[in-house]
């Protein structure tokens, strides 16, 4: 016969054990009962049968009940058959009844327990005990027997489905859990790398710029060498302490490590001296700043930074060109960055700076986290502007 359920719940090897012990006693005790009023029928038939056949039958049926979840129609039917002939498949047959209660097979029951109990009925009149039970009272006891067994079975089952809930409940928390931490830390990863490019862009650009100067200018004089050397030291140094300043901020606040203060994030007070620094570095910028009221520092931060990876890119992207800087903005209205460079008149003879490709990708993050939202692209007169909309609580 196919197999009609592969895929029930093993039991481990300490509800094994004490399954088949309990069938054995069973067993024992249904096949030694009818010894103790057997008389002197020592040579009778039914007397040969009951001590050579009925105990290979029992140890048979102990074989079969292996296969009672792969085949339980088939393992159901045999041990039931067994139990009209075979006292001593009474444990096997007992336990295929609980275990068809504890899987919920209902229409099998309804099969195998009409069966159970005319197999009780008939093993007590065929037997080898002199004194039999009223046929009523034979099958009222096998109704009990076998609903006391039933019950047993299904408590035993919603048992089991209770403890299997609970495990998976306890590994989809640790799936979940295993996903937070992952997003934790993928977020984590995105922070690091928008903040070390935020800060480093701004300066290493400068250092480049100021580089290649010297590498292609051959007219400038000592003093413009100089100049742009102090200037190349000088940004390096400043890179370097931001760079301090980032993993001061990504540091674990719970170990501060050498206990030194962390420097300030940069707010909108600084955009100003942002400014004054580009154009000291011969950038041709200009600053229009309308600011009424105290900007949060979150907001002020994502406003720098907008600011700072704009003028980054001009840098790049359009040497030479004049831009105008444009923050604006008062409580309940939001603050308005506009970063805004003219079309470049001619190519540059600087060596083209790698583009990482991250930096717009970086403020779109940025502008999204603080609520608000950015755009970019060229303009009409061919120009390039950054517009960034931050909202500003009152």
């Amino acid at each position: 016969m196919a197999r009609e359920d592969d895929t029930a719940p093993r039991v481990g090897r300490l509800g094994a054990t004490w399954r088949y012990g309990l069938a054995l006693a069973i067993s024992v005790l249904v096949w030694a009962a009818p010894l103790l009023s057997a008389g002197e029928r020592t040579d009778d038939a039914a007397l040969r049968w009951f001590l050579i056949g009925d105990p290979a039958l029992g140890l048979a049926s102990f074989v079969v009940i292996r296969w009672r979840h792969r085949y339980p129609t088939a393992v159901a039917l045999v041990l039931t058959g067994f139990g009209f002939v075979s006292a001593a498949s009474a444990g096997p047959a007992s336990w295929v009844v609980g275990s068809l209660a504890s899987h919920r097979r209902w229409r099998l029951l309804t099969l195998v327990l009409p069966l159970s109990v005319l197999s009780g009925v008939v093993q007590e009149r065929i037997g080898i005990a002199e004194d039999t039970l009223p046929l009523w009272v034979a099958a009222v006891f096998g109704v009990l027997v076998n609903g006391i067994l039933v019950a047993t079975g299904y408590a035993m089952g919603s048992q089991r489905d209770l403890v299997e809930s609970y495990r998976d409940r306890a590994l989809t928390a640790e799936r979940e859990q295993q996903a937070r931490v992952a997003q934790a830390q993928a977020a984590e990863r995105t922070r690091i790398a928008r903040e070390m490019h935020d800060v480093l862009a701004h300066r290493i650009s400068l250092v480049a710029m100021h580089a290649g100067t010297l590498s292609y200018r051959t007219d400038l004089s000592d003093e413009d060498r100089a100049t742009a050397s102090r200037s190349i030291e000088d940004n390096a140094h400043r890179a370097l302490s931001d760079l301090r300043a980032v993993l001061g901020v990504l540091r674990d606040p719970t170990n501060p490590g050498d206990g030194v203060p962390e420097r300030p994030q940069p707010g909108i007070e600084a955009v100003a001296a942002l400014v004054e620094e580009e154009a000291a570095g011969g950038m041709r910028v200009r600053l229009s700043e309308r600011v009424q009221g105290d900007v949060p520092a979150a907001t002020g931060r994502t406003a720098y930074r907008i600011v700072q990876e704009a003028l980054t890119n001009v840098r790049k992207h359009a040497p030479g060109t004049t831009v105008t800087v444009d923050v604006a903005g008062t409580p309940g209205d939001g603050l308005r960055v506009e970063v805004r460079n003219a079309r470049p008149v001619a190519p540059t003879r600087t060596p083209a700076l790698p583009a990482s490709g991250l930096g717009l990708v970086g403020l779109a993050e940025r502008a999204a986290l603080a609520g608000g939202r950015i755009s970019h692209g060229v303009d009409t007169t061919g120009g390039y502007a950054v517009r960034a909309w931050i909202p500003w609580e009152p």
